[in-house]
């Protein structure tokens, strides 16, 4: 901190015992140490003060930065996915639905209700049954028989 010689210091001890006295030195001494390790806390405490100050002021402008990104990602997305709503929407309009034709009776024209749909088929193969790979389906006894030999 201050640049001071060894022969500086010595110079300055044989004053300050001039000057204080044999009898009070150690005492004298004893303050000014006291006096100097609180000064250096002092300046330690001011520097740990502002290197948090400079953290924190770095970390409010990262967070304002990531809030700005995260508006602009979320409109961004809002209006993508308006976008894409809006096509769908297009092609929805753009397909036309099937109609049932119409049935004409007597002077009136009314639909002919459409007619119900089979459903899927229902075959299950014999790979895809548990039962008929063990041989315990009930409906066909032949094949289970023929599955034991």
């Amino acid at each position: 901190m201050f640049d001071f010689s060894f022969f500086e210091l010595v110079v300055i001890g044989v004053v300050a015992l001039v000057v204080v006295g044999p009898e009070r030195m150690p005492k004298v001494a004893r303050a000014a140490g006291l006096l100097f390790g609180r000064a250096q806390r002092y300046v330690a405490e001011v520097k740990a003060d502002i290197n948090n100050q400079l953290k924190l002021d770095e970390l409010r402008k990262i967070e304002a930065d990531m809030r700005a990104k995260a508006s602009t990602a979320e409109h961004l997305i809002i209006e993508e996915t308006q976008h894409v709503e809006q096509e769908f929407r297009d092609v929805a309009d753009s397909v036309t639905p099937a109609t049932a034709p119409l049935v004409l009776e007597g002077d009136a024209v009314a639909e002919k209700p459409a007619e119900p749909q089979s459903p899927p088929s229902t075959e299950i193969s014999a790979v895809a049954s548990p039962q008929l790979e063990l041989g315990l389906d009930s409906t066909r006894p032949h094949q289970a028989e023929a599955s034991s030999k």
